[in-house]
């Protein structure tokens, strides 16, 4: 008992400290923005391995809400700004543009993620192999067509629609201006976890984006060079990167073998069928909406219901018959 107890203690401590081993930078290097006065060709032209997401508008030449690299700190010349807490650093390019607007896939690839995503309204990824990238479109409109998870695209597909203030990542109280929110990282979705500053879904990260595999997106459109052997990842200790989703998946798993064991050994079949029904609901969920790390709740969730349906079964073979009088 002692020694699976201390097992146990151990583990934890492994996946806490893995959880922070974040250092925060100094400073980091910001990007100059580039003007991107030839997308229009750029998408027209069919040898070329990337566009821009966006038909050419003159606002691409205007800083929005931020650029890549950029950070959330206030500069001289705004009188009235937020005072933010922390400083974070903008990990995309944004595009202002009307709801409704076009948006459109940068390279042929396959749809890694399709759903909602808090502040980013409908989001949007698309895995693209040949490149060793993914791209990410974030603020895109729920209740307008948009690609589904696992569809394949082309270069220049419309995928989705940018959507209202109220529905892109905002509300009727605090309407969101519409805007493209545009990504581009070296490696796949599935090779980043879904939570930490190494989240493949991050927009304002602690790190510098450059050192976590973001890269400048108008610079790779203007670029149109694929490295050999496509972009590479940082290359970085698997608990640095995967740490926190270690972490919160160590605490699902502990947490359901202890339930497990409970209700086993009090024969609390309640205690594991309908948990368990709720553990494979999110797990199912989960999974289709393409979030790698919780594929443990599904695991956790049927190991709870098939142990409660045999529990049940065992206790009803083991009650006595009622004596005939």
């Amino acid at each position: 008992m002692f020694t699976s107890r201390l097992l146990v203690y151990l583990l934890l401590a492994v996946l806490v400290l893995a959880g922070c081993t974040t250092e925060y930078p100094v400073s980091c290097p910001q990007s100059t923005p580039i003007g991107l006065i030839d997308a229009d060709e750029i998408a027209s032209d069919d040898s070329l391995p990337f566009r821009f997401p966006l038909d050419e508008s003159k606002v691409d030449y205007n800083l929005f809400f931020g650029w890549f690299g950029v950070s959330n700190e206030c500069t001289p010349d705004i009188q009235d700004c937020f005072k933010f807490p922390d400083v974070k650093y903008h990990a995309a390019e944004d595009y202002r543009r009307p709801a409704g607007t076009p948006v459109y896939a940068l390279a042929d690839g396959q749809i890694s993620f399709s759903g909602t995503a808090g502040g980013y309204g409908w989001l949007i990824i698309i895995d693209h192999p040949q490149a060793n990238l993914y791209s990410l479109y974030g603020h895109l409109s729920p209740s307008r067509w948009k690609l589904p998870f696992g569809a394949k695209v082309e270069k220049g597909d419309l995928i989705a629609y940018l959507g209202d203030p109220d529905e892109n990542g905002g509300s009727a109280e605090s309407p969101l201006e519409p805007h493209l929110h545009f990504g581009i990282r070296a490696g796949q979705m599935q090779g980043y976890p879904s939570r930490g500053e190494w989240r493949y879904m991050a927009g304002w990260i602690r790190l510098c984006p450059q050192d976590l595999g973001w890269l400048q997106p108008s610079l790779v459109i203007t670029g149109q060079a694929i490295p050999a052997g496509g972009y590479p990842q940082p290359e970085v200790g698997f608990l640095t990167r995967w740490g926190l989703e270690l972490l919160i998946i160590g605490i699902y798993t502990i947490g359901g073998v202890g339930m497990l064991f409970f209700a086993a050994k009090r024969k609390l079949h309640i205690l594991l069928l309908l948990p368990g029904i709720l553990v494979i609901a999110a797990g199912v969920v989960f999974h289709y909406q393409g979030i790698l790390g919780t594929c443990a709740l599904l695991i956790i969730g049927i190991f709870m219901f098939a142990s409660g349906t045999v529990l049940f079964i065992h206790q009803a073979y083991q009650k006595p018959n009622n004596p005939v009088i």
